[in-house]
């Protein structure tokens, strides 16, 4: 037993003095490894005490949930709970500092309350000092890259363009082109990544790389975002290879000599190991202080307004036209539901079609699609909603280029998705072939779509659950639906209804399709063996359809479109996208 016990021990003896050679370069290994040139950044908490309060970690709809009063809701659980106590840590740059404990202990929080991003929780005492400054977010996200728990990536994009979009909106607009492609080769190969740079991320849904690999995707979206200090080994060609062994060991040189006076024994070891080899090293190939060309504030800009835009919508339409499973999914459905109501009236021909007839095909032209487009938008941007949050957090963009983004980057899958439906359902039923009332009502559709898509936008950035914002939409898409003037006359609407009606995009569209349909148009009305000619106009008339000239149905559906475009905005700015998980 003491024979394997010291066996043991001289093992682990070789083991600490390999990975002490080995911390900035080893020759038999293929690794490349990140050094670090910059000023030794320094870590320190003391006496850190954190407490949460219960109460506010359970959110109000749970509350609801369990059929509890309002002001029942905190009785019980507004007492302040401790998750850290009397914590005390130092970490300098190059060190490694696992945090271990078990589920709920609070590691996790102490991350969060290291990087500024605590939530629903207090520091009671204590402080977070870096390069012995108080912790700041503008601070924070100089010196600290915080690689989250769970990955939150696009699911449709492979690992190059992904890391490609980050590098775009997080290097310096001073980058060119050609070095923002040279920085994600870098962590590419650095993360081993080489061989599914080509692969999409994937998630739980869509196939993609391995669960490690994206864990080094999620890792390499943060290495990306200080370019201001790492460094590799490069191994494509044996010239390239010395070159870059020499840089590295000069600045591991350059490390240790400004490490040399801290009181730190892991650094004191491997100083005791690396000073043989240093002094052998001709003093020509060290980098000083001086020679290292620190990027100046005014390098630090990040890409304004406009360059986030134009990034983020390149990346939308990337993201969404990859997922061709769900863009054929949508795409018949739409087709479906065209052919279906148009073959229920083809075949009238020259026999024209009952008025009450003609009507409900109107009505159904401009309700029916809707429904399907909404329940698609919602479930799509709460599955982007916790890798928005993160992304805002980091300050990566901010939220007017993603708003925009968001808004135009669904226009080519909208009109697309519209004139599947929207030319079958048409000539199918044979309404007015007349290319004026066609585009008319091609149009008319379109904005109605449109106005239901931004109405899902709202839902779901306002409301923090996927089954909230669908009970939201659905609250309010029925009540528009019965309050659109086919379900029940507008005459005959009380007064609540009858507001309701008003800002209704549905009643607008039935009203403009009506319009555009009978007006102009002579119907002949048959009772019993007498046939009666009666204007269109004045069937609209007595159904109150009539009371607003045709513009005003453009005009309204687009103002009504515009207020839904203006709160989701709103629900951007200054409602935190939050996951579901973390809610």
């Amino acid at each position: 037993m003491e024979t394997l016990q010291s066996e043991m021990e001289n093992l682990s003896c070789k083991e600490d003095v390999s990975i002490q050679n080995s911390v900035f370069f080893s020759e038999s290994d293929n690794s490349l490894y990140f050094t670090y040139s910059g000023q030794s950044n320094t870590l320190e908490i003391r006496d850190l005490n954190y407490q949460v309060n219960r109460a506010s970690q359970v959110p109000w709809y749970e509350q609801l949930t369990e059929f509890r009063m309002p002001c029942l809701w905190n009785r019980g659980q507004d007492f302040p709970v401790p998750v850290i106590q009397n914590l005390n840590l130092k970490v300098r740059s190059g060190q490694m500092l696992a945090i271990m404990g078990s589920s709920g202990y609070g590691k996790s929080s102490l991350l969060d309350v290291i990087t500024c991003r605590e939530h629903g929780g207090k520091i009671k005492s204590g402080q977070i000092l870096i390069n012995g400054q108080p912790s700041t977010p503008q601070l924070v996200k100089k010196c600290i890259a915080h690689v989250r728990q769970h990955d939150q990536l696009l699911p449709n994009l492979t690992v190059w363009e992904t890391l490609s979009f980050v590098a775009q909106l997080r290097l310096p607009r001073t980058s060119s082109d050609a070095q923002r492609k040279m920085r994600v080769e870098d962590v590419i190969a650095e993360l081993r990544l080489r061989q599914c740079a080509n692969t999409r991320v994937g998630n739980e849904y869509v196939r993609g790389v391995s669960g490690g690999e994206r864990r080094r995707v999620s890792i390499g979206v943060q290495l990306l975002w200080n370019p201001v200090d790492l460094t590799s080994i490069d191994r494509q060609d044996r010239e390239q290879e010395m070159a870059t062994k020499e840089k590295v060991k000069s600045l591991s040189a350059l490390f240790l000599e400004k490490v040399r006076d801290f009181d730190d024994f892991l650094w004191k070891a491997a100083e005791e190991e690396s000073v043989p080899s240093m002094s052998e090293e001709p003093r020509s190939h060290l980098i000083s202080d001086k020679t290292i060309n620190l990027p100046s504030p005014s390098d630090h800009q990040l890409p304004g307004t406009v360059q986030q835009f134009t990034i983020l919508i390149r990346r939308q339409i990337s993201n969404d036209f990859r997922d061709l499973p769900t863009l054929l999914i949508h795409g018949l459905e739409a087709l479906m539901m065209s052919v279906i109501i148009g073959f229920l009236y083809y075949g009238y021909g020259e026999i024209q079609r009952s008025f009450m007839d003609t009507a409900a095909l109107l009505f159904m032209s401009g309700a029916l699609i809707p429904f399907p487009v909404i329940l698609h938008v919602i479930a799509k941007c709460h599955s982007e909603r916790a890798m928005l949050h993160h992304e805002l957090e980091d300050g990566m963009y901010s939220a007017g280029p993603y708003f925009f983004a968001k808004i135009l980057g669904e226009l080519p899958e909208h009109c697309v998705y519209v004139v599947i439906y929207g030319i079958p359902i048409y000539w199918l039923a044979n309404l007015r072939p007349e290319p004026e009332h066609f585009i008319l009502s091609f149009l008319m559709i379109w904005l109605v779509v449109y106005c239901s898509r931004t109405m899902a936008l709202w839902c779901a950035a306002t409301l923090p659950t996927l089954h909230m914002s669908y009970f939201m939409v659905n609250a309010l898409f029925n009540s528009f639906y019965l309050a659109g003037g086919f379900i029940i006359s507008l005459d005959n609407l009380w007064t609540v209804p009858a507001w309701i009606s008003k800002v209704s995009f549905l009643r607008w569209c039935y009203e403009g399709l009506m319009q555009i349909q009978f007006n102009g148009v002579t119907y002949r009305v048959q009772f019993g063996n007498i046939t009666i000619p009666i204007a269109g106009k004045l069937i609209l008339d007595a159904l109150d359809l009539n009371s607003h000239p045709l513009y005003a149905s453009y005009v309204v559906i687009i103002s009504i479109s515009i207020s839904f475009i203006v709160l989701y905005y709103l629900s951007l700015r200054f409602i935190k996208q939050k996951s579901n998980q973390e809610w």
